[in-house]
């Protein structure tokens, strides 16, 4: 490990590999859980919002709503997916975070770096600039410039911790240290929306045009959405 001349601080932190797990981690926290049964059965989250879109109908306790749901879908009846909820724990960085962060009908608890040391920073594979579109970017970098991005990430990384490092040994607060990490620090946050949220962002997030990161934590989360809501998922196209 490298040491900053000067402090006698070791900088202990992972830099993750491209072979090492991915970076990029998502799992479903909580999903609202109804108290009541349908015909014997306990009530799904999915059946929870048929249930309540049927509240002027004399078959509320109807346990079939395949049909229900894609109608709701069709007509845009969108309410009926604010009846239940879910949340995700998303692992990411804080370059990617800021970007969820901009949905602002969910909410959300993120890793505090005034209260808590920074642990990993994570590694970006590169990718060419689209020159036509500023928000597109292209995978096919020679690979001389990928190993020039990767050498000059650990340089950044190792130098950026250290220094951190040293200023937390030499009492400086968290909340100021921060400061010289960079926006490839990891992070982690809950993201917690009723599933109309949740159907808006997907088809937003899933979209190509939205940068590769934050597209596959997307694509993880729909896969998430499509197991525990697959009548709403087929419906949307999803399954």
């Amino acid at each position: 490990m490298p040491e900053l001349e000067g402090t006698g601080c070791r900088c202990i932190f992972r830099f993750l590999n491209h072979s090492s797990r991915p970076p990029m981690q998502v799992r479903l926290i909580a999903l609202t859980a109804p108290q009541i049964n349908i015909e014997g059965q306990s009530l799904t989250a999915e059946g929870l919002m048929a249930y309540c879109a049927r509240v002027s109908s004399p078959h509320q306790e109807s346990a079939d709503y395949e049909k229900l749901l894609a109608y709701c879908i069709a007509h845009k009846h969108w309410s009926i997916f604010e009846m239940a909820d879910m949340t995700v724990e998303i692992v990411t960085s804080r370059a990617i975070s800021p970007q969820i962060l901009r949905h602002r009908s969910f909410t959300f608890q993120e890793f505090s770096m005034r209260y808590s040391k920074a642990q990993a920073i994570e590694r970006y594979t590169p990718r060419r600039q689209d020159s036509k579109n500023r928000q597109n970017s292209l995978d096919d970098l020679p690979p001389e410039t990928v190993a020039w991005f990767d050498e000059a990430q650990e340089r950044v990384a190792t130098e950026s911790m250290a220094l951190y490092e040293a200023a937390l040994e030499k009492g400086i607060a968290k909340e100021c240290a921060r400061a010289m990490l960079p926006l490839a620090t990891q992070t982690k946050l809950y993201m917690k929306g009723s599933i109309r949220s949740w159907i808006h962002y997907l088809e937003v997030r899933t979209d190509p045009a939205t940068q590769k990161e934050h597209r596959d934590i997307a694509l993880e989360i729909r896969k998430i959405f499509v197991e525990r809501f697959p009548v709403t998922a087929s419906a949307l196209g999803w399954s």
